[in-house]
């Protein structure tokens, strides 16, 4: 009779069972358990006669008197046998669990307001061959954390990754009493109809919440992640967090998160929120208070399954789909230290340092301007006390106060004199000035006549004129005067054309990269990817938006150097059209014909690669690599084009072709960041173009382009062999031309070779040293052929040379750190970031920009300067080389 009535009661109790559970309310809120569990009331709620009371409170007194019941009850129903009991911190549980019981730990801590302190559960599974996983649940006031053991990580490729051993900290929100008592449980329950046996170990973890500038030790496995809290100090509103590892892999990924639960600590999914990085040795993560409202923010390090993010190897695939790999040892013992980073005062002292060295520059070319117009000044009065007659006074002092050479000041009014304007007027008094007296209207045209009326091809009409280029270039020795021969104003017009084309090209590549570089910016703000960027995040000083503002700042001084450069030319052409104006002789027949075009060119060029520098450094990495790296081809390009164009201004090439060459360096600049890596056809087909364009370029200036490429080119090849080679031995007729040519030869067969061998993988660069190799080539052969000619190179040419070379060297002692690259992955480039050295503001980057940029504009002076020891030498006795 009992046992009817017993059983009467149970299928009760299963159909109640049934419909709260079908409507949502059989599982019971934490606050209802906790609450229970302080009036010392456990267990189920289901009871079969009401009575006028709780179901709640007749379940527990059913319960609590009779315990065999339940045993009875839930086997009659399919549910399994519910044990709860009261655990203990620090305190290891070695239990069994089926599917025909559950087991509920009941833990019970302080929480305090000033004090976070840290929760960890540890599970391992010591059955070796489950039928199926265990499940833990751990269930707190405001979050709950669920895993299972085994637990499977996936990699790459679908791989399966298991492990038996888990470790997972307990997120703690905030509580806004002085201190409360919070109950959480762990729930632990599996479908295996086998007993699994596990250990449970619930412990505190005292250093959760990491102190500035103190250095924390923790190990970490893909399945047992670590976490810890830091909270922002006062009058501190930006901190670094770096952290570090004695051994590249396993490859592991450094998280800052907001305090909120759940936290995202597994390979999975650790990238949902907040900002995040990998690494192998050193990660390093800038925090600014302004974006963690609560002034805190967790550190939360995982380690990966696999390491091919960082750099490592794939061991192998799996052959099976469903094939559970042994992740084998991926402990790794790591550091985390969080130190304040610089204040605003240092950002005021970075930014003032950058504005006055490049400031200082202008200051000093304006004394620069004063001294020699003190000088000149001085000179005209010796000339004025001279003895000499009030005629010869006139006329010197006429030719002197129109000269248009070297450095005057930068006033408009026609007095303006310089240096060499003295020195020029007293060697004509001497007798010694290289320029004849001859009648200067046979030789100066109207310049009344407007330049738009002029054209080039307005000399080049005349068939006699063409013969006679044939006869004039092909001379053994040739003066500039036979490559002078065109207009004046023709080549100024076809040589401003630089300028005007490489504005209009910097307009339209500028304002795409700048579009292109803000999105690059705003992707990284808001997926918080720190892989996308490959700054050094050692000396990343982020301002507003931006991430890495020093390396952005330091690139003004391309900018303001490159403007300066562009007033000291638009002063020289200032002198030089008043000279032209008045029919000065020495402007019309001696010296370098003068053509600013391409040196406006260069001034634009220098300042849009600090523009462009600074926004490749706005996200640095291969895709956006171009941008730094296209206008240094133009530099190159422009550099050598103005040497050649200094004692051959009628043979020069035009803007047109010359930028369409340099538009073919960076088409193929791109095709070898895109496809270059590895790609032997690629090397083999760009060795086979550049070795074919080095002997075309070869020719052409060999011989001064009176040759043809046409179907008749290997006859005339053949017979010049056979004529030269084998009829009769004969040398070269240009044997400077062909030393040049030859030694040009050898030095970019070398670079082809070397490409096609070594294959680099930074294409861009190697790209690069080819232009710059040929471009000292050129330079080295233009101040040897200069001296070996009897030439000489003034103080201020001299002085600008070896300043040029030394800060060259220092400065390319600082571009080979090598603080990043993105020819490795973002991890492997992370290791080579280093600590700022310059007013802690500033890294060895930087200091690369500062000097390339006073270097670079060093190199301009030189060009501009080199040869004005020539401007009272008549054209007809300056030798070209």
């Amino acid at each position: 009779m009992l046992f009817a009535h017993v059983y009467a009661v149970s299928r009760y109790a299963c159909a109640m069972t049934s419909r709260d559970a079908a409507s949502g309310q059989y599982q019971q809120t934490t606050g209802e358990r906790a609450d229970r569990h302080r009036h010392g009331r456990t267990g189920s709620r289901f009871h079969p006669f009401n009575g006028g009371r709780s179901q709640a409170d007749d379940g527990s007194r059913m319960l609590r008197f009779c315990p065999v019941l339940l045993v009875l009850m839930l086997p009659a129903c399919g549910a399994s046998v519910v044990i709860q009991r009261d655990a203990q911190f620090d305190v290891t549980y070695d239990d069994t669990v089926t599917s025909d019981n559950q087991t509920i730990y009941s833990y019970n801590h302080t929480v305090s307001r000033n004090k976070t302190e840290g929760v960890r559960v540890s599970v391992e599974l010591l059955s070796e061959s489950a039928q199926s996983p265990v499940l833990f649940v751990v269930r707190q006031k405001q979050a709950v954390l669920s895993f299972q053991v085994p637990l499977i990580l996936r990699g790459l490729y679908q791989r399966k990754y298991q492990y038996t051993q888990v470790g997972r900290t307990l997120c703690q929100p905030p509580t806004k009493a002085e201190a409360e008592t919070q109950f959480f449980y762990v729930d632990v329950s599996t479908l295996s109809s086998a007993g699994v046996h596990y250990q449970l170990r619930v412990s505190r973890v005292d250093s959760f919440t990491l102190q500035t500038d103190k250095k924390f030790s923790f190990n970490a496995t893909p399945s047992q992640p670590q976490f810890f809290k830091y909270m922002f100090p006062d009058g501190v509103d930006t901190v670094i967090v770096k952290v570090n590892s004695q051994k590249n892999f396993p490859c592991s990924v450094m998280s800052i998160q907001d305090i909120q639960c759940p936290v995202y600590d597994l390979d999975n999914n650790v990238a949902f929120i907040g900002m995040y990085q990998t690494m192998t040795t050193t990660a390093a993560i800038t925090v600014q208070r302004k974006d963690f409202p609560s002034n805190s923010f967790y550190v939360v390090v995982v380690v990966k399954t696999e390491d091919e993010a960082c750099g490592g190897p794939l061991r192998f695939y799996p052959l099976l789909p469903d094939q559970l790999l042994d992740p084998g040892n991926r402990s790794k013992t790591l550091d985390v230290i969080v130190s304040p980073a610089i204040n605003s005062e240092v950002y005021v002292m970075g930014m003032l340092f950058c504005l006055g060295i490049f400031l200082s520059f202008y200051l000093l070319t304006f004394l620069v301007a004063c001294v020699e117009n003190k000088r000149m000044n001085r000179k005209r009065e010796g000339l004025l006390n001279a003895d000499t007659s009030p005629a010869e006074t006139a006329s010197l002092l006429g030719k002197a106060s129109v000269s248009p050479y070297e450095y005057g000041s930068f006033a408009d009014n026609g007095s303006t004199l310089s240096s060499e304007a003295v020195t020029d007027s007293l060697a004509s008094t001497d007798g010694n000035c290289g320029c004849m007296d001859r009648s200067l209207e046979s030789v100066a045209r109207s310049r009344q006549e407007s330049l738009s009326s002029v054209e080039e091809d307005d000399y080049d009409t005349l068939v006699d004129i063409d013969s006679d280029k044939n006869i004039v270039r092909t001379k053994k020795f040739l003066c500039v005067s036979d490559l002078a021969r065109k207009d004046k104003r023709i080549l100024s017009k076809k040589y401003q054309i630089y300028f005007w084309n490489i504005a209009t090209i910097a307009v339209f590549y500028a304002l795409p990269v700048i579009q292109l570089v803000i999105t690059y910016q705003t992707v990284v703000n808001v997926t918080g990817n720190q892989d996308i960027c490959y700054y050094n995040f050692l000396c990343a000083h982020p301002l507003g938006a931006l991430s890495s503002f020093n390396n952005i700042l330091s690139n003004l001084g391309y900018v303001l150097l490159g403007l300066l450069f562009l007033l000291i030319v638009l002063q020289r052409d200032i002198l030089h059209n008043r000279a032209l104006e008045r029919n000065e002789s020495t402007a019309l027949e001696c010296g370098i014909p003068k053509h600013f075009g391409l040196y406006y060119a260069m001034g634009t060029a220098l300042m849009m690669e600090g523009l462009l520098s600074a926004c490749y450094h706005v996200c640095p990495n291969y895709t956006n690599f171009q941008f730094d790296t296209s206008f240094m081809y133009m530099i190159a390009g422009l550099c050598m084009l103005k040497l050649y164009q200094k004692r051959h201004p009628d043979i020069n090439a035009s803007a047109y072709s010359a930028y369409a060459c340099l538009a073919a360096v960076i088409f193929f600049s791109v095709l070898g960041v895109v496809f270059g890596k590895g790609n032997t056809v690629f090397w083999i087909v760009f060795s086979v173009i550049h070795i074919l364009a080095t002997l075309l370029l070869s020719t052409q200036l060999y011989y001064m382009g009176r040759w043809r490429l046409d179907s008749g080119i290997l006859r005339r090849m053949l017979n010049v062999i056979y004529t030269d080679c084998i009829r009769q031995c004969s040398g070269p007729m240009y044997i400077d031309r062909m030393v040049l040519l030859v030694m040009g030869n050898i030095v970019n067969w070398s670079l082809a070779a070397y490409g096609l061998i070594k294959r680099p993988n930074d294409f861009a660069s190697y790209l690069l040293a080819i232009a710059i190799c040929n471009l000292l080539l050129y330079f080295a052969f233009y101040i040897i052929m200069k001296l070996r000619s009897g030439e000489r190179i003034q103080c201020l040419a001299l002085v600008c040379i070896l300043f040029t070379a030394v800060v060259w060297g220092f400065a390319l002692f600082f571009f080979f750190q090598g603080l990043s690259t993105w020819q490795k992955t973002p991890a492997e480039s992370r290791e080579h970031n280093r600590e700022c050295i310059l007013l802690s503001f500033f890294d060895d980057h930087d200091i690369w920009h500062f000097l390339s940029s006073i270097a670079m504009f060093g190199s301009f002076l030189v060009l501009l300067t080199m040869d004005d020891d020539l401007d009272t030498v008549q054209r007809d006795k300056i030798y070209v080389f």
